[in-house]
Formats: C-alpha cells, structure tokens, sequence
C-alpha cells in the first residue's frame, strides 16, 4: 500500500467550507458510471427557491437533498495545488494535503415530484368551450381587469420541482393543454365531451379505436363541432398513442372510459348517486362498443362508498371524493381522510395515498406513522393514531 506524508493545504483557510459529500444511491451511480465510458450523457438539476427544501432531478425522477450529520468527522485530502502548480519535474506528487473538514454528507432520497404548485400557478387559465380565444384576464386590485401573464411550459420547467418526464406526466394528468406555448388546463366538462364526440365519431365512420386515422377524426370535430384541431389532437395523444408519424391513433380504450366516467361523476360531490343509477349513466355516455369495459376500479382513488340502508333493500351510494383534491403534505393529508371517516380499510384507503408516497414501502411507513391498525371480526381497520394540528 502506497504511503504519503500528510499535512496542511497553503489553501486551508480559503478551502474550508468548500467541499460537499454527495452520497448517490446506487440508481445514480449507475448514471454516473454510464457517463464516464461515455454511453450517455445525464444530466442533474438542483431546483427549489430558498423557502423550499431543494430537490435534484434526473431526466425522469426527483430526489430530496437532505443533510445528515456525522458522527466522525471527514477529512478532504488531495494534493496540494501549490505542489502541484511548482511541480516541473513530472514525477507524482508524494504530499498529500488536508483540504477541508466535513461533519455531514448530503444525501439524497428518492421523492414523488412537487407538482402540486401547478394547480395554483395555472388557476384562472382554463380553457373551456366558447371561451377558448379569450385572454385570461385577472381583477386588479383598485382598477379594471389587466390580461394575465402567461405561464409557459418553460415556466414551467423553471418553478416546479419536478423532473421534465414527471412533468409532463403531471401536466398530462391535470389534461394540461399547451397552446402557443402556454399552459391552459381544459375544463373537465369540455374534456368529456370531447371524449364522447370522439366515441361516436370512430362508430360514425366505422373506424377502429385501435388504429383510428387521426385526420377524418380531427376534421370531423372541426367542421361538425368547431373544435380546434390542435386541442383535439393533444387529448388523443393524453388517451392514447398517436403513431405513423402522427396518421394514426391507438386509443387506450381504458384511460377514455375513466375519463368519461369521472365526467359524470364530479357532479355528485355533494349528492351521492345510487351506484346502479351511475353505472347505466356510464353506459350510455360511451356507448354499446365500450359498455363492457365500465367497471368501478377505474375510478378508484376518486369516490368513496356509502350504504342507503333506510332503502329497501339497501343501496350502494357513490359521491366524487377525488385525491388530487387532498392536501399533499402526509400528516394533512390522514387528518382530511380520517375526518371524513374515522376508519378505513386498507384497500380502501389506499387509492388516496398513491400520490404522497414513492412506493409500497414509504406508504406502509406512512400508515405506521399517522394510522392505528386495530382489529374486529369484520378484518383490519386503520384509524387516526394523533391529532393534527398543522
């Protein structure tokens, strides 16, 4: 084993506090490694103002940058860089030099994106039927209503913490269109119409939903319901793939029943629909080609489940109860779910907490932390371990 004399850097009062311990799960390493033979070429973002904690982002996740204290502290050697800028000789250099003195390492955590902020900065922007030329329009303050400033996907990029594939997984899911650059979420209601339009369109012109012409459908829709092409094509590409070079849509048959589905749904927040009732409503709105793929599982993590038991015999009752309206932060989020009910099964809570957690794991971390398991002869039951006072 190599043996060098060790001592203090001539740059150990400017060196202190210099140098940072990145410990990288291995995911990255591999990343890391993959850039070294030069097989691909990753790229890493630190994103977060100074009121939030940073994050790192990949090309397709997001990691929380958190300190952890040591209990021993490291030591930061190398060469002394005086040593090595005299050095004429070309022989190594033998001294090595103490450059700085760490007491933690940053680690880093795989997250879920915070892609909650979107709501937020895109409210007041949405796109809807009849209104689709208008500028968005704010009130100001002690005057009339100015034109908004828009919020591109750039912008986008910039303010949320959120690797570019989550984001635009997160703008797909919150059915985000981009029009000249700018964000405007399209109202539920003009969605799910055009998503009826589009059903009957392909029986109309006896076309297959699994490989659909894009051009007879977007022109069907302009000319007959003066929707514009470019608004239609992006909700196909949300509810399917659009391939051959654009001429040709796969439409996830599934992805479109649900979105139907929920479009019937939102309107029985407050008033609950007899389960029956809502089936055959379902039904009808995608018609006798998709009837047989309504199912309640594709709604899951959207309605809760109640029993009308002064009926006879007793009925089934669904109200719209959508996770994506819940708050994100954990404890907030079991404090909402266990005031509106003081216990859930498993599977039943489940669904509203897909969107806080990475994984299983971390899930199952959570319900350890803010839920108590008890048991009856009905099975498992989780109920509110701690009041939240966030």
């Amino acid at each position: 084993m190599a043996e060098y004399d060790l001592r203090f850097s001539s740059s150990a009062q400017s060196d202190a506090h210099t140098f940072k311990l990145l410990e990288l799960p291995p995911d990255l390493c591999k990343l890391v490694e993959a850039s070294i033979d030069g097989s691909s070429k990753p790229s890493f973002t630190i994103k977060g103002i100074p009121e939030e904690d940073a994050v790192l982002c990949t090309a397709d996740k997001t990691y929380t940058v958190r300190s952890v204290v040591l209990s021993n502290s490291v030591l930061v050697v190398t060469p002394d860089p005086a040593d090595v800028e005299n050095n004429e000789s070309g022989e190594p250099v033998e001294d090595v030099a103490i450059r700085d003195q760490l007491s933690e390492v940053i680690e880093l955590v795989p997250s879920v994106p915070r892609l909650h902020k979107l709501n937020g900065l895109l409210r007041g922007r949405q796109y809807d039927e009849g209104h689709e030329d208008e500028e968005s329009m704010s009130d100001g303050e002690d005057g009339p209503r100015t034109k908004r400033p828009r919020f591109t996907y750039e912008d986008a990029r910039r303010t949320i913490q959120a690797s570019d594939a989550e984001l635009d997984g997160g703008l797909r899911d919150r059915r985000v269109l981009i029009l000249k650059g700018e964000l405007r979420p399209i109202a539920p209601s003009h969605l799910t119409t055009i998503l009826e339009l589009l059903l009957t369109s392909l029986v109309s012109l006896s076309l297959s939903h699994a490989a659909a012409p894009v051009t007879p459908l977007l022109s069907a829709l302009e000319d007959e319901h003066e929707i514009r092409r470019e608004v239609v094509r992006q909700v196909m590409a949300w509810f399917g793939d659009i391939e051959g070079g654009g001429a040709t849509w796969k439409m996830d048959a599934d992805a479109v029943v649900r979105e139907v589905g929920l479009g019937i749904l939102r309107a029985h927040k407050d008033d609950p629909i007899a389960e029956g009732e809502f089936l055959g409503q379902w039904r009808k709105a995608v018609g006798d080609v998709f009837e047989d793929r309504v199912a309640l599982p594709l709604l899951s993590g959207n309605f809760l489940v109640s029993q009308n038991t002064l009926a006879e015999p007793p009925v089934s009752l669904l109200t719209y109860f959508p996770s994506s309206a819940l708050p994100v932060e954990p404890g907030a989020r079991f404090a909402d779910l266990f005031l509106t009910r003081p216990r859930w099964k498993l599977e039943d809570i489940v669904p509203f907490l897909a969107d806080i957690a990475v994984d299983s794991k971390e899930r199952d971390k959570l319900l350890l932390k803010h839920a108590r398991a008890i048991t009856d002869p009905s099975g498992i039951w989780y109920t509110a371990r701690v009041k939240y006072n966030g």
